[in-house]
């Protein structure tokens, strides 16, 4: 995959957290990973064995204890700008218009009202939500204000968006439906995903490649390469026999983790 250097490089990472019962929790042991330009990456896991964790790592949020995360080569020590993140919790201002929601992380640049209401219209129109740049979040779906938060992310021009379970609190039709229209999405703006998901056929059904992380101390236990293109029939994949096996192979390998993580 892609060439002589990857956008995400992880190496060595660990992450230990100070507690105040006692005294220490090892979150992420050992984390070796790389994730190539346009990649669309999810990974999978047994609740608590750290993969919010590792986005936000990723993200610069928090420091790692050990170890070393480069982006296009520069290693990772604050937030920057070139990284987006989408959180499962919708993160609108409900005070401001969709509009100046999403235009709203481009008002520090020194760019015109007019140059900031183009990029945010354009992505309005790339999530489907033309004619709605005057509403406010509370008159909007749970899965309208989910686009609206990716059009949010990618107004802000990153190269590498984290999403930490971005449709977990919607319903199944919906949470489906946005499934197709990221797919969609990540097909016209070849962004570099990391995916974080509890569900498998999700991530097989979105990711280039998936990765399963272990029982707390999370590691990477296996990462496998998929291909199931979703936009021309979002069903047709569920009897495709490889996905079925492939869904088998990896939700077998996150029971057993998820075994270890409750015995």
């Amino acid at each position: 995959m892609g060439g002589l250097r990857s956008k995400v490089e992880i190496q060595n990472l660990r992450m230990e957290f100070t507690t105040l019962s006692d005294g220490s929790l090892l979150a992420l042991d050992g984390i070796n990973l790389q994730i190539e330009t346009n990649e669309f990456l999810t990974i999978v896991g047994p609740s608590g064995c750290g993969k919010s964790t590792l986005l936000y790592l990723v993200g610069g949020f928090l420091k790692p204890s050990q170890g070393i995360i480069k982006i296009d080569g520069r290693v990772v020590v604050e937030p920057d700008p070139s990284v987006g993140i989408v959180f499962q919790r919708y993160s609108l201002f409900p005070w401001l218009s969709v509009l100046r929601n999403i235009t709203f992380g481009l008002e520090a640049r020194k760019m015109s009202r007019k140059e900031r209401t183009e990029i945010a219209m354009h992505y309005l129109k790339l999530v489907h939500l033309e004619g709605f740049e005057n509403k406010y979040p509370r008159e909007l779906s749970g899965g309208m204000q989910q686009r609206v938060a990716i059009a949010q992310t990618l107004a802000c021009g990153p190269e590498v968006i984290l999403m930490d379970e971005p449709f977990g609190a919607l319903d199944a039709q919906t949470r489906k439906l946005m499934q197709a229209e990221l797919f969609r999405i990540w097909e016209e703006e070849r962004k570099t995903i990391l995916f974080v998901t509890h569900d498998v056929e999700e991530a097989l059904c979105l990711g280039t490649r998936v990765a399963v992380m272990t029982a707390r101390p999370g590691r990477i236990k296996s990462v496998d390469e998929v291909s199931f293109d979703i936009s021309k029939d979002p069903d047709e994949y569920m009897s495709n026999p490889d996905f079925i096996r492939v869904k088998k192979k990896i939700w077998l390998s996150v029971k057993e983790e998820v075994k270890r993580a409750t015995s």
